[in-house]
């Protein structure tokens, strides 16, 4: 009877490895040697894990109930034996090496980069990834295709949640079968977390490193993941796919690519000899409004200040003089503004200047085309026809010179007017605080709001906080330098003269009821400039 009652224990332990080995909640077994070694390793350490607890739980109840006082037995006495001490210390020792030796084994599999077939960069940018192929000039950015009205409930009725919701997207990274890949991962804002299960894939994207990981799948097929740091309000919405072709279809993508990039380049340069009509402008901008400004800005342009100020009735987006700095806000980006000149046409970005100055009510009636970007950028005309003679492309040659001796010009007069800034200067209180306030709204509220109360933790509050009530060399050092500790924490000792950050850090110092009552002059941002460089 007991070997019975022994057999049906065993084959109920059995059957229950096997069904934890099966159920959702489970690790994900993967489709790589690499993930099907981690998914084993896991299994291993759960099997040795159950078999120590039910060895040690069931000599506890055995205990307990056999040998209990009112069974009249005796407990045994072996206080300070050395041979149950040297026991009990060997036996997790051997265990915890049996498990060391092929997990060891399993780490360094997964950090060996060598022999890369592909390298790919993966850079992370909230929301969204960007994939750049080396040595083949293929890149392009990544972003969520799951419709607004899927999770934005705000507007209407909501619609029925797709099958991949949430983890859908307009461009997947593409890779082979039978090829080792590499991926460089990084990100250009904050820490961001790149992550696919099925290849036992989850790495860091970190501003200012790069982390290395790598993959070789044997399958076709696609396979999802999603950003897995805690990156911004939109965490959610940064997913990350991956679809596996075989080496033939993998090539062909790659050539198709390549022949898209040359026809992108092709329309781009036709549309700087092109007017686009109002209600073409209206049109295109409307959709990459939707599809890459409404999540910050809002729908209906109200957006969500002070991080995300409206456009609707807005300064910038009404005011005619003002179009050139629009223009370079959408290219270039602005505080929490990211840049788009990368990730959009200069024709999408004529658009979507000429729709946010249009829609709303804003109704200014003015147009901005791609030749008026494209002049903004810096960039050169593409009306040329490079199959000209010598004499054309000489002409051009003269003539980008000209331009490039123009903008040396201009950037020689630009530092020698910085150079004229008075550092002697004593400024009182009340000059520092005036144009402290005005320096802190355009360059810091975005991130520590106008109160200082800031948007924790990634930035920090400044009211009543240790680095404005502390030391002021301190305080001055994370304006101009930036922090070691949190990449959120842009360096402006390049953007912002030396009054300019005396003025913020005497306005930090003396606002929303902090009052130290210090001081910062330029000529004290100067001596820390230098000690810097040295």
């Amino acid at each position: 009877m007991k070997r019975r009652n022994l057999g049906w224990l065993l084959m109920g332990t059995t059957l229950s490895f096997s069904a934890w080995a099966e159920m959702q909640l489970n690790l994900t077994e993967g489709v790589t040697a690499i993930s099907k070694e981690v998914y084993d390793l896991h299994m291993l350490v759960l099997y040795i894990c159950t078999v120590i607890g039910i060895v040690v739980f069931g000599a506890m109840f055995w205990s307990m109930v056999f040998h209990r006082k009112s069974k009249g037995v005796k407990p045994a006495d072996f206080h300070e034996s050395t041979k149950v001490e040297i026991l009990w210390t060997a036996i997790p020792i051997v265990i915890l090496i049996a498990m060391a030796i092929p997990a060891t084994k399993t780490l360094i599999e997964m950090e060996n980069n060598d022999d890369s077939d592909i390298t790919i960069q993966v850079t992370g940018s909230q929301w969204k990834w960007h994939y750049k192929y080396f040595d083949q000039g293929v890149e392009f950015y990544s972003v969520l295709s799951t419709p607004r009205e899927q999770f934005d409930n705000r507007e209407g009725e909501p619609i029925a949640k797709g099958d991949n919701y949430l983890l859908e997207v307009d461009k997947p990274l593409v890779i082979p079968t039978n090829k080792k890949v590499r991926f460089l991962i990084t990100s250009d804002d904050v820490i961001h977390s790149w992550w696919v299960p099925a290849f036992a894939v989850k790495q860091d994207a970190n501003p200012g490193f790069i982390n290395e990981a790598w993959t070789k799948v044997d399958k076709p097929g696609t396979y999802r993941g999603q950003c897995a740091e805690l990156c911004g309000k939109d965490h959610g919405y940064m997913p990350v796919v991956v679809e596996v072709k075989s080496e033939a279809d993998y090539d062909a993508w790659l050539a198709e690519q390549k022949a898209l990039i040359a026809q992108a380049a092709e329309a781009e340069k036709q549309s700087l000899s092109a007017d686009a009509s109002m209600d073409e402008l209206m049109s295109l901008g409307e959709t990459t409004y939707i599809a890459y400004c409404a999540a910050c800005h809002q729908p209906g342009g109200g957006g969500l200040p002070p991080a995300f100020p409206a456009l609707k009735g807005s300064n910038i987006a009404t005011t005619t003089d003002l179009i050139g700095e629009h223009i370079d806000i959408v290219l270039n980006g602005k505080n929490a503004m990211p840049a788009f000149g990368k990730q959009l046409s200069l024709k999408e970005i004529a658009a979507v200047v000429t729709y946010e100055r249009n829609a709303w009510g804003n109704d200014t009636g003015e147009t901005v085309q791609a030749s008026d970007v494209n002049a903004q950028a810096g960039g050169a005309s593409a009306n040329a026809d490079n199959t000209g003679g010598l004499v054309e492309a000489a002409a051009q040659t003269v003539a980008s010179v000209e331009e490039n001796v123009a903008e040396v010009v201009e950037q020689v007069a630009e530092v020698a007017t910085a150079k004229t800034e008075d550092l002697s200067k004593v400024y009182t209180m009340d000059e520092l605080m005036t144009k402290g306030e005005q320096v802190y709204n355009t360059a810091c509220s975005a991130c520590h709001q106008a109160s200082g109360m800031g948007l924790p933790p990634a930035f920090p509050a400044l009211k009543d906080s240790p680095i404005a009530l502390g030391d002021v060399t301190k305080h001055v050092d994370i304006v101009v330098n930036g922090s070691a500790t949190n990449p959120a924490m842009a360096a402006f000792g390049a953007s912002l003269s030396a009054t300019d950050i005396a003025a913020v850090v005497t306005f930090e110092r003396n606002a929303w009821g902090n009052n130290t009552g210090d001081t910062v002059q330029p000529s004290d941002v100067a001596k820390l400039k230098q000690a810097s460089a040295k």
